[in-house]
């Protein structure tokens, strides 16, 4: 999809244990169209830009993807924590 003048991009750095974590996830995101390649290639040194559907696709990932993973894994409460910091932004620049 092709941003428009009225589409918000906001800027999320994301780093240490919540990229890792969001790296696992990148399978889950092949209706991205580029998104996974994106997090894939971002190191965390620098803002990444996200438009509403970028979000929207992070945040089913995020919800989605605990359940094939084992319980016990340590990403499950990286995932929490990042999910609702994404839900957070989200719902202050998107207003349902």
């Amino acid at each position: 999809m092709k941003p428009t003048k009225k589409d918000i991009r906001i800027s999320i750095l994301i780093t240490g244990q919540e990229l890792e974590a969001l790296k696992e996830l990148t399978w889950c995101m092949a209706e991205a169209y580029g998104l996974d390649k994106r997090i894939e290639n971002y190191k965390g040194m620098k803002p990444i830009g996200l438009y509403r559907w970028d979000m929207d696709c992070l945040m089913n990932a995020l919800e989605g993807a605990p359940k094939y993973m084992r319980p016990e894994s340590w990403m499950h409460p990286v995932w929490a924590a990042l999910l609702n910091r994404l839900q957070n932004i989200y719902s202050a620049t998107w207003k349902p």
